[in-house]
């Protein structure tokens, strides 16, 4: 049946007997008059409410995540799987993924239909002045945001989205093996995480960072080549926003990341926060 086509059942009801087919002892069929009144109607049309109720909550929306890919500076190879890893995450846990690299979405219309937009390693200036406007009155309306990666290293003429995803990328030294500080495991984000975590990645230097989010993973420079940052090294944080929600991970260059289910239930996490989703029990 089409979306567009919905079949309508007109039933009526007469209140004079009415014979109902049953089985004798004998097992012959014989006819036993029942009578439908007032009460039995009114039972019949509750009954009919609760099942037209309980089919329309089938057919209910799930919540949708916008994942925005779009790159104006470095364009990461990890994109096309991550974009699968983003749907896949989806699927499995109950809520819609669409995907695009075309910034005319960001309206108000076509933003209302999200629960929250995936910044997925963007770079550059991604949105113009018209974007970036139905960008902010998203998130002021209750609208989450996520960023990963590069997503620092994005809209560095824009100083809301500075402070909407926490800092600007500055740096970074080559990939290589480096230990991470859990600073807080109270999180669906960080929940599954150990005090330390030892993980290959590329790590970024970052500028105007953010004092007031919430910083979940710090990354200990003694244990590689190439911080800047110092002892307050922030990786991954979120923080309530002029209405909305922001979460950020530094983590993900490498597409080895997307098929790793310890940094995917990292991500997952994140999303929920954005998306303002409860994690399943």
């Amino acid at each position: 049946m089409s979306k567009n086509h919905v079949r309508k059942t007109t039933l009526s009801f007469r209140t004079e007997e009415h014979h109902n087919l049953a089985s004798n002892k004998a097992g012959k069929i014989s006819m036993v008059p029942f009578r439908t009144g007032p009460c039995f109607i009114v039972a019949l049309l509750l009954a009919l409410v609760i099942t037209t109720d309980s089919y329309a909550a089938s057919f209910k929306k799930s919540p949708r995540l916008l994942v925005f890919s779009k790159t104006a500076g470095f364009r990461h190879d990890c994109i096309p799987v991550a974009r699968l890893a983003m749907i896949k995450l989806g699927q499995e846990n109950g809520f819609a993924v669409d995907t695009t690299e075309d910034a005319s979405v960001f309206n108000e219309k076509d933003l209302k239909r999200y629960a929250a937009v995936l910044f997925l390693n963007t770079t550059g200036n991604v949105l113009n002045d018209e974007q970036q406007a139905a960008m902010e009155k998203y998130i002021h309306n209750g609208g989450g945001y996520m960023g990963i990666h590069a997503a620092t290293d994005t809209e560095y003429e824009w100083p809301w989205y500075n402070k909407l995803a926490g800092a600007w990328f500055t740096s970074h030294p080559k990939q290589q093996q480096a230990t991470l500080l859990v600073v807080d495991r109270n999180n669906d984000a960080t929940r599954h995480l150990q005090e330390k975590w030892s993980r290959w990645d590329e790590w970024y230097n970052f500028k105007d960072l953010n004092p007031d989010v919430h910083v979940l993973i710090k990354i200990d420079e003694s244990s590689y080549e190439g911080g800047k940052n110092g002892d307050n090294h922030p990786m991954s944080w979120y923080h309530d926003f002029e209405g909305g929600r922001a979460f950020y991970t530094e983590l993900g260059h490498t597409k080895e990341s997307y098929a790793d289910p310890v940094y995917l239930q990292h991500v997952l996490g994140g999303l929920r926060y954005a998306m303002n989703l409860k994690a399943k029990k």
